[in-house]
């Protein structure tokens, strides 16, 4: 007698292709392209890169623990003002030197802050970063030892060298280099939201009420966190500092800090891909209108604000993430 076999929910033939083809191509995009482009689009693409380590950077404190901060430019400009203070003080530009350098810098700020920023919680945390932050500003402004002759900021910055007899590094080369640092920024998020430390930061940001009743230490993690935090903002500081040829106090400034936390929310909080996506939309919606009306920037990044919150909450990778499953059960081919 022959028996019913149960039935399988309907899939799509090669479901897992048809989820990750997206990174495939973008991947492809990213590594194929750019060296075809003028110096000019090859800079942009540079900088979506560096903010997008620098999101993903904040999302691991803002996204996944929960920790809103409007002080993360210290961390970044902190970063950036340590590769020009090695040029302008010591004339070294090696990147073996400067950017391990100003990530370690970075860390050991965010350590310090994290001790007094981490008392408070909700919006007094919020507004205690900012005031941090702030202090680093004015240091950065007053200070002569931190500005060049004559000017407030460090001029006169170069791309990083190797200390290879014969290499310069071309924005070509440079572009690559930042794209690897992405890459394994990505890959060190991965790992750590998919650590046990991760999954306990998520529980903080979900209810760090009921952590604390199972017996974890709460503000330790939190701590962490941000220290981590801290030290991928260093690492985009100090990619910036190669890439814009001059750092100033307003890197480390409110304005600054804003980018990340608007990036990450029209991208999405809490997702990998949410800062990326956040990132490249606001950065070549930068450039694009920098073209058109730079006058107006505030205000379309502003209008961008508002339409991620108003039809978008979760984020635009979430939405896309949907619109993309839903293409794949409608036009893949189906087996049970």
């Amino acid at each position: 007698m022959e028996t019913a076999r149960p039935e399988t929910i309907a899939q799509p033939v090669g479901g897992p292709l048809i989820s990750f083809a997206p990174y495939i191509a973008i991947g492809g995009i990213l590594i194929i392209v750019p060296p075809f482009l003028s110096t000019y689009f090859q800079g942009i693409m540079t900088r979506f890169l560096i903010f997008a380590i620098f999101t993903m950077g904040y999302n691991v404190a803002f996204g996944y623990t929960g920790l809103i901060s409007l002080g993360h430019a210290a961390f970044f400009g902190v970063g950036g003002y340590t590769i020009a203070v090695l040029k302008l003080q010591y004339g070294s530009d090696l990147f073996w030197i400067g950017f391990p350098l100003g990530i370690l810098v970075a860390a050991v700020i965010a350590a310090l802050f994290g001790i007094i920023a981490l008392r408070v919680s909700g919006l007094y945390f919020l507004l205690v970063t900012f005031a941090l932050g702030q202090l680093l500003y004015s240091i950065a402004w007053n200070v002569k030892w931190l500005n060049s002759p004559g000017m407030q900021g460090i001029a006169g910055l170069s791309l990083p060298s190797f200390g290879i007899p014969g290499f310069v590094i071309s924005q070509t080369s440079f572009y690559y280099l930042v794209l690897l640092i992405s890459v394994i920024c990505f890959g060190l998020v991965y790992r750590i939201v998919h650590s046990p430390l991760g999954l306990a930061l998520v529980g903080l940001r979900e209810g760090e009420a009921r952590m604390r009743s199972l017996g974890y230490n709460t503000w330790l993690y939190k701590y962490i966190a941000f220290v981590v935090s801290g030290a991928f903002s260093g690492a985009a500081g100090g990619l910036f500092g190669y890439y814009n040829y001059l750092i100033s106090p307003t890197h480390l400034g409110v304005g600054t800090s804003f980018l990340p936390m608007c990036m990450a929310i029209i991208g999405g909080v809490g997702t990998l891909s949410g800062p990326i996506v956040g990132a490249a939309l606001i950065v070549f919606v930068e450039n694009f209108a920098s073209l058109v009306t730079p006058d107006r920037w505030p205000l379309i990044l502003g209008g961008l604000f508002v339409l991620a919150i108003m039809f978008a909450r979760q984020g635009v990778v979430v939405y896309a993430g949907r619109l993309w499953n839903s293409f794949g059960y409608r036009y893949g081919s189906i087996k049970s």
